[in-house]
């Protein structure tokens, strides 16, 4: 958010719910969601496009149902109870995720939900326990005026898997 001031977050999708909490220095409220449609879709559709760091949740052995957009992408639908989302998925010349991207995700704007194009970028993909994935991310809002709005960006450092036997 600013320089040399943390904010913490706790994002979560649990049993069917939604939460959202993220606080300046972990004491100031900056904002708080759960328990609404908004939420728990909001929050499975970040667990979804957050798949690019454990690939093996895009199956369709997990549930995932994939359509054909065109050549280089194709919309991934996941549903989970009574939760539902689509992601429009844009694959690289090597048939990497490029992008992730949702039409309409809700998101607080002057203490009221409004819904806007939001997006994930992934770059910098290395083999990890013989899985490639993304080292480095990006994710934006997409403005009205067309322009994103990251909020969020990082780079792994360091990830260990546990496959089941």
């Amino acid at each position: 958010m600013m320089p040399g001031i943390n904010a913490f977050v706790h994002d979560a999708y649990i049993s069917g719910e939604g939460i959202l909490h993220a606080a300046l220095l972990g004491l100031v409220t900056l904002a708080d969601m759960r328990g609404t449609p908004e939420a728990a879709q909001g929050e499975l559709m970040r667990f979804f496009a957050e798949a690019a760091w454990y690939p093996t949740r895009l199956l369709p052995s997990q549930g995932v149902r994939w359509e054909a957009i065109d050549n280089s992408s194709a919309r991934a639908t996941l549903q989970d109870g009574d939760t539902a989302v689509s992601l429009d998925f844009r694959f690289d010349e090597a048939g990497l995720i490029a992008t992730v991207r949702a039409e309409a995700r809700a998101r607080t704007v002057n203490g009221g939900l409004v819904f806007a194009p939001w997006q994930g970028r992934f770059w910098d993909y290395e083999l990890r326990d013989g899985m490639r994935i993304p080292l480095s991310g990006e994710v934006a809002w997409q403005l009205p005026d067309g322009s994103l709005l990251p909020y969020w960006r990082g780079h792994i450092r360091n990830v260990a898997y546990e496959f089941a036997r």
